[in-house]
């Protein structure tokens, strides 16, 4: 039921689709012209500002942040609490600027065309320190009422999760997890309706602010008395187009590849007649995808005009606010060029991509902690099943035990894998012998141990690279990477006496030197300075999370391995340009192995190796043409 009545609010819901309808048909033109100045403009100087600005904050950070637990340490500190706050009041902000001059536009007479785009922008560059102020009002009263709720739930963490380990949380699900939200979810669902109410109610303040040239605090009243009693109208309203914004671009591209994809099979496969089809199907999609996202950014800022135009009380003032722009103006020629410049952008972006291209594979496989999905992780079974499997690398994960032993095992804790609550650093190797990490995985696996980084090493003799992730306590990094280098010697004189053994004996030695065959990895930058800082020769591998923008140096290691989807254009461009390596971690969908291989990023981190080494063999067999639709097809896809 929406409203006091069904009919009501059905009625008005109907009203509101109505107007914006016919509003963006009458100002379809100069409402594209505004989205494409607007874009210019921005692209020139707001988002290098915005950028600039951002970065010269995060510069006070002094440390790089490129995972979670980063984050959430640095938005504790008053630098970066002002550095979210910042990055969130800026994007409103030029999401303001830009609905702002559509406000403009669809409150003026249809007749002005493009001159009234210009004439909107240079509205909104003048009105530019009120909006800025309106969305400063708005983000600082949000993010005041958000401070009790991260009180609550910050105390809530510490009764209920205080203690444990942040993985085997995530992954275990422990009924300590469910305790912290059932006891969070109250409080949150009261501040998310409390939140909401507030910002539906204030959704006319900025036609207000536009169209009545009134202050911004008058402008949030006058906004909160006007909408009293449409509240769940405009909810309702704000979320059927969201739901609509989400939908239509997922419909579209299953349009395209489900009708699109085969008719491009079924040509010859002849450059001559393939590129110049390859090359119209995805300039139709450049432009119907511009096309898509102008629609979703108009269709919000009509939905605030068109429910300020018909709230407007008395009728006779709806037009009062028009001496705002001059009316006069004709499309002519600026109408064509616009056009012709937005199919020029899609053909040049069409071409950019097909270009982009490379219709050979070239990529490495790694197998996550060995292959965890076949055997028990971080085991000798999961390491040699691996290898078996197609992995040309397998990454393991190294850590201290009490008595200064180097052993692969991934959590702090012992909990996930043997129910044990203590860490693995307050137990000795001769009683860690004792642990079974097999059983839970199956019967086949009943009795296998936690490996030493020395007998994980032996395994990998003759068969593969390691990439061994080294997992220090607090404040022990140099030592836990003095001792992984002590026995990465070691094992070269083992590689030494083996090949001094009668070839007979058919015992694999590997390379002559250990390090063409490991890699060392952290999600530590520190850790990997002093490795670079120690032994340069080494090949590191920094893993991330994410990469917070403008606080990594790219310069301190061979490869970076981030998060499978964190993986797009931009960060493969860097990589091609700084000289390092890419690496993509983890995944196991086909889908997405494809999608990224078509990236071309030069490792991807999977549990599953042997899917890899199928999906990669199968796409060897393709003709040219073939791999281009399938890039093409995962181009669509993700």
């Amino acid at each position: 039921m929406i409203g006091s009545h069904p009919i009501i609010g059905l009625r008005r819901l109907s009203w509101l689709a109505r107007d914006v309808s016919i509003a963006l048909r009458d100002h379809l033109r100069p409402l594209l012209a505004y989205h494409l100045f607007f874009t210019l403009l921005a692209s020139a100087i707001l988002l290098p500002t915005t950028g600039w600005a951002l970065a010269g904050l995060l510069k006070r950070l002094d440390r790089p942040v490129i995972t979670s637990a980063g984050l959430l340490d640095i938005l504790a500190t008053p630098t970066g609490a002002a550095w979210l706050l910042a990055a969130i009041a800026l994007t409103f902000l030029l999401l303001s600027l830009q609905q702002a001059g559509m406000i403009l536009v669809t409150a003026h007479p249809r007749n002005n065309h493009y001159r009234l785009a210009l004439q909107s922008l240079w509205a909104v560059t003048r009105r530019f320190p009120a909006v800025a102020l309106l969305s400063l009002l708005q983000i600082g009263i949000h993010a005041l009422l958000i401070l009790p709720l991260i009180v609550v739930l910050v105390g809530f963490h510490g009764v209920f999760l205080g203690g444990l380990d942040g993985y085997y949380v995530r992954h275990a699900l422990p009924p300590a997890l469910w305790k912290f939200l059932a006891a969070s979810l109250p409080f949150f669902l009261l501040w998310a309706w409390f939140a909401a109410k507030l910002y539906l109610r204030w959704r006319l303040a900025l036609p207000i602010l536009m169209l009545e040239s009134r202050r911004p605090l008058e402008a949030l009243r006058r906004s909160y008395r006007m909408t009293q009693g449409w509240g769940r109208h405009i909810g309702a309203a704000v979320l059927l187009l969201l739901l609509l914004i989400v939908i239509l671009p997922v419909a579209f591209t299953w349009l395209f590849d489900t009708l699109g994809s085969p008719l491009l099979m079924l040509l010859p496969e002849r450059h001559a007649i393939l590129l110049p089809a390859t090359l119209a199907y995805v300039l139709c999609y450049v432009l119907l995808t511009l096309g898509l996202t102008f629609l979703g950014i108009a269709a919000n800022s009509l939905l605030m005009a068109c429910l300020y135009l018909r709230l407007m009380q008395p009728v006779a003032d709806r037009h009062r606010f028009l001496s705002i722009l001059p009316a006069n103006g004709q499309p002519g020629r600026l109408a064509w060029g616009i056009e012709l410049a937005v199919l020029a952008f899609a053909a040049a972006q069409a071409w950019g991509i097909l270009n982009s291209f490379e219709l050979r594979d070239d990529v490495t496989i790694t197998a996550h902690r060995g292959s965890s999905l076949a055997a028990p992780e971080n085991t000798l079974a999961a390491i040699s099943r691996a290898y078996e499997d197609g992995a040309d690398m397998v990454e393991i994960d190294v850590r201290f035990t009490r008595d200064d032993q180097v052993v692969v095992f991934h959590d702090n804790q012992l909990r996930r894998l043997t129910g044990d609550p203590r860490r693995l650093r307050d137990v000795d190797l001769e009683e860690l012998r004792s642990f079974d990490v097999g059983s839970w995985f199956g019967d086949a696996f009943v009795g296998e141990g936690i490996p030493t980084l020395v007998e994980a090493l032996k395994s990998a003799r003759g068969k593969g690279a390691l990439m061994i992730e080294l997992k220090p306590d607090k404040g022990r990094s140099s030592d836990l990477i003095e001792a992984v280098f002590g026995l990465l010697d070691a094992e070269n004189t083992a590689r030494a006496v083996c090949r001094l053994k009668p070839r007979d004996q058919g015992e694999a030695c590997g390379s002559d030197d250990v390090f063409d065959d490991v890699r060392l990895a952290s999600l530590s930058e520190s850790v990997i300075r002093k490795i670079e800082e120690r032994r340069p020769e080494v090949r590191t591998t920094l893993l991330a999370e994410f990469i917070l923008s403008g606080t990594l140096d790219r310069s301190g290691f061979d490869a970076l391995g981030l998060r499978y989807n964190r993986i797009n254009r931009r960060e493969v461009a860097l990589a091609r340009r700084l000289g390092y390596e890419l690496h993509a971690w983890t995944t196991n969908s086909p889908g997405r192995m494809s999608a990224l291989i078509d990236l071309g990023v030069d490792n991807i981190i999977t549990d599953r190796p042997a899917t890899l080494a199928e999906l990669l063999e199968e796409r060897r067999q393709l003709s040219d043409g073939e791999l281009l639709l399938l890039k093409i097809h995962n181009w669509l896809r993700y």
